[in-house]
């Protein structure tokens, strides 16, 4: 499976994962949540951010069904998709615990982490299925 390449933007991001928190970017000027950290507010352009953890439950806002692998890491058929966290940023990762036919768009998920090497990957579950955080 590709491992994620952490910069001195995403390190914390890898590290909060490591300790099984979702932890996003937060503007302390507008309060906008934001994902992918990066040096300033996406919205005011403020550089005074600060990580804010968040619940790891969201819905599916958009999602793809590959059928063909691509890394021998990630066996199809597997889910990418866009979940809609809860506290309002959005997040690329992988649907688990169900079966790619049973994703849908608006289902609520949760968060679960998957550990793969060093590093603990943020996936989501149907919510309810168990495994993911209370």
């Amino acid at each position: 499976m590709p491992h994620p390449q952490p910069d001195a933007l995403t390190a914390p991001f890898w590290e909060a994962c490591g300790q099984e928190r979702l932890e996003v970017s937060a503007c302390a000027d507008c309060g906008h949540r934001f994902l992918p950290p990066g040096p300033c507010c996406t919205r005011c352009w403020s550089p005074r951010l600060a990580p804010v953890e968040v619940s790891g439950r969201g819905r599916v806002f958009s999602f793809a069904v590959y059928r063909r692998t691509y890394h021998p890491g990630m066996p199809a058929p597997y889910v990418v998709a866009l979940v809609e966290l809860d506290e309002g940023p959005r997040l690329i990762s992988n649907i688990v615990g169900c079966a790619p036919e049973g994703v849908a768009i608006g289902m609520p998920v949760e968060l679960r982490f998957e550990r793969a090497g060093e590093f603990n990957l943020p996936r989501f579950a149907p919510a309810g299925e168990g495994g993911g955080r209370p």
